[in-house]
């Protein structure tokens, strides 16, 4: 039988530590309060806000973060700091939608609404991850101009500041939804 778990993440033992280091000095969202991770039957399904079926993930979060975790080792190796900074903004945004995709529950069929951000969904569902959610959404502009190829749209300095705070917010992310990223060992 295979395993529900992606390679590198497992069930978290216990909390970890999730906010910036001390002494960081890079710029990143405000540190905000730390989600505790989701205890086992603290909210139910039913108790999770809704949101239209059209604009929930169609992938597990353990899926997505796995997807993010690949965003950001892809990032990492990427020289051009636009797309450096692209990359690791679309990591941040699939460690969003994990979130959602775990605490938000579809809401009834209906008339569709108009379409949101992922970051603004973020916020209703989770609104502790709202600092985070307002960093990443005031980055989705440059993200877009530096996807469509416009140069110097991003220094080298935006692009590692943002690329240390989607590292961060991943990490927050799994912590949240109690799920621990093992790096793979090396051959």
């Amino acid at each position: 039988m295979a395993s529900t778990t992606a390679p590198g993440l497992k069930a978290a033992s216990g909390p970890v530590h999730t906010g910036p280091a001390s002494g960081s000095t890079h710029a990143g969202p405000p540190p905000g309060p730390d989600p505790s991770p989701v205890q086992a039957g603290a909210a139910s399904r039913a108790e999770a806000p809704t949101v239209p079926a059209h604009m929930l993930p169609h992938r597990t979060p353990t899926q997505l973060l796995a997807i993010a975790r690949e965003g950001l080792v892809e990032a990492a190796r990427t020289t051009p700091d636009g797309l450096r900074y692209a990359t690791a903004h679309l990591a941040a945004l699939r460690a969003a939608a994990a979130l959602l995709a775990a605490r938000a529950r579809p809401s009834a069929p209906g008339r569709r609404t108009r379409a949101t951000s992922a970051w603004s969904l973020l916020v209703l569902v989770a609104p502790e991850f709202s600092d985070w959610a307002g960093y990443f959404a005031l980055g989705a502009s440059k993200r877009a101009a530096a996807e469509a190829g416009i140069p110097h749209v991003v220094s080298a300095r935006e692009a590692d500041d943002l690329l240390r705070a989607a590292e961060q917010f991943v990490a927050v992310a799994e912590s949240a939804l109690g799920l621990s990223y093992q790096p793979p060992l090396a051959a």
